[in-house]
């Protein structure tokens, strides 16, 4: 997809605010915890590369992606610090990310079995490894403690294929405070815990980390944060719970979206805007065309999200066009007119949660799904 530079639809996205966003959550942690940048599918939309870079020169402990090409772009951006693999990787992957020195998660004792022999014969460091455990989640991990402690057996006992950097799991409520999500938090780290108890490493040359907490742990968990953080959304100023709790202490917004109005018209009373013609005046009206629509990741979902002109908010009315969407205006605005689909105007502040609010959806989706077609503007 072709980045329009022409085009004066752009997200501007602060450096200064990520590494801010960083040092601070670090700072609230215990001295010695270890906080790793989540960086995966382009830094949820604010550029991978460009803050990777930005963040390492500021000290971070190091990355997390979820695939291998992710890892990959990063080590060729000049990256050197740790970076881990979070998603579960081919087999066929294995020797190339010893090569990057890259640690991989692996969920099964079958998938080392398969890679052994040829890291053994390699000339490469042995492979980082962070072994994950489904306390309940659902989605990767070994279940039980016979289970991991097979694959830390398998891991020692062969040392010059891999080095077993971490254990972890993942919570499927830590963003949660109702009762029911709490219950179900507090029975993830139970169980968790009780698996770290049951398995014994005693064989390894060195203890491995332990990690449980991601950017909602670090928030409002963060005496539960063990060896390690793994820090996503928050690191971009957005919320974890998209609102619905309140956050511990402020987070700066690293991303804002802007565009410009490029047609302006009045229309009457009865006149009708968009395909399918699902908005009608109702009035004289007056009504601007924004170079931004759903290509852009400027979704349908968000026909009626208010967007700022000049502070004041307007509508988006009609259905969100691939290209293009229309806005009622509160009055005529000049063609090149600034407008804030996210950020702040004149002392107004449109949130990426208000947006995803409205669409029924999550921050992490409405940054992540922002498209290469939109230039990324880096303030810092």
């Amino acid at each position: 997809m072709v980045t329009a530079y022409r085009r004066a639809s752009r997200a501007k996205i602060s450096l200064d605010a990520i590494i801010q966003n960083y040092q601070g959550i670090k700072q609230s942690l215990s001295p010695g915890k270890l906080v790793y940048a989540t960086v995966k599918a382009d830094a949820y939309g604010h550029g991978a590369k460009a803050v990777s870079q930005a963040l390492e020169e500021a000290g971070a402990d190091g990355f997390c992606v979820a695939l291998t090409d992710e890892a990959l772009e990063l080590r060729q951006a000049g990256i050197q610090n740790d970076i881990m693999v979070l998603g579960v990787i081919p087999a066929s992957d294995a020797l190339e990310m010893a090569q990057a020195q890259v640690a991989v998660t692996v969920s099964r004792l079958d998938w080392l079995q398969a890679v052994t022999e040829e890291l053994e014969a390699a000339t490469y460091p042995a492979l980082d490894i962070h072994l994950a455990v489904d306390s309940g989640m659902g989605r990767i991990g070994f279940l039980d403690s016979q289970s991991l402690q097979a694959a830390i057996d398998w891991i020692a006992a062969h040392p010059k294929a891999f080095t077993l950097k971490g254990i972890f799991t993942h919570f499927a409520t830590a963003d949660s405070q109702d009762p029911q999500g709490k219950s179900k938090q507090a029975a993830q780290a139970q169980a968790f815990q009780d698996i770290r108890q049951a398995i014994d490493c005693s064989q390894l040359p060195q203890a491995p980390l332990f990690h449980q907490s991601n950017s909602a742990m670090a928030l409002w968990y963060p005496d539960e944060t063990l060896n390690m953080v793994r820090l996503g959304i928050a690191l971009y100023g957005a919320n974890p719970s998209n609102g619905e709790e309140d956050l511990p202490y402020s987070l700066e917004p690293a991303l804002s979206l802007e565009t410009e109005i490029a047609h302006v018209k009045q229309m009457h009373a009865g006149e009708t805007v968009g395909y399918g013609a699902t908005y009608t005046a109702s009035q004289d009206e007056w009504i601007a065309t924004l170079p931004i629509g759903y290509a852009d990741g400027w979704l349908r979902a968000y026909s009626g999200v208010e967007v700022l002109v000049q502070g004041q908010a307007c509508p988006i009315v009609g259905r969100v066009c691939m290209d293009q969407c229309m806005v009622r205006l509160d009055q005529a605005y000049p063609i090149g007119t600034k407008v804030t689909l996210i950020g702040e105007n004149q002392g107004q502040v449109i949130r990426a949660e208000d947006v995803a609010a409205h669409a029924g959806t999550i921050a992490y989706e409405t940054l992540c799904l922002l498209s290469q077609r939109l230039p990324r503007d880096y303030q810092d």
